[in-house]
């Protein structure tokens, strides 16, 4: 499938919910109330960031989609755009800055390698952060210039700090109640 076709068939989500992975569809597991906490968590932290800051970005949570090349999409746990406000009616994220994975036992190996390594592909992607849920810590991955990366590992109770686009997240709130 193309990317195009994928997100057409997946649509109406009767189908659950799927990132696509070189042509083909990949189920997405279900989630613990740890991973779905952390990630709720984020995204909100994510999102008081952006007001303290007044930046004219979008925050989403878990849903929209990134679009590494024509056949591969995958769904992060959180999204930052600083780009051009997406469409109400879109399902994609064109221009993300921040992109948030919250990893699980069952997809960590692929999260933090071939899915990792197609972020670093999408030139609006500023920063990766790869959350651990169970051990609370952060890995985050921050660009450099156009093929370099640095990586920086962060304990639970450390702020976080992105630039761009200029926030500020205490990762304690993250791991909150997790």
């Amino acid at each position: 499938m193309t990317v195009a076709e994928f997100l057409e068939w997946n649509m109406d989500n009767v189908h659950g919910r799927y990132e696509l992975f070189c042509g083909e569809p990949v189920k997405m597991q279900a989630e613990r109330a740890r991973h779905a906490t952390v990630k709720m968590n984020i995204a909100r932290a994510l999102q008081d960031g952006v007001r303290a800051a007044k930046l004219p970005s979008q925050v989403f949570p878990d849903g929209m989609t990134v679009v590494i090349n024509d056949d591969t999409c995958y769904e992060p746990d959180a999204i930052v755009n600083c780009g051009a406000k997406v469409d109400p009616d879109s399902v994609t994220v064109e221009t993300p800055t921040i992109v948030v994975e919250a990893g699980s036992p069952s997809t960590r190996v692929f999260d933090m390698g071939q899915k990792l390594a197609d972020y670093f592909t999408v030139a609006a992607i500023s920063h990766v952060l790869l959350i651990e849920t169970k051990k609370q810590r952060a890995i985050l991955h921050t660009r450099v210039s156009a093929n370099e990366w640095v990586t920086r590992v962060f304990g639970a109770t450390e702020t976080v700090r992105f630039d761009p686009p200029g926030i500020s997240v205490n990762l304690a709130d993250c791991f909150a109640e997790a």
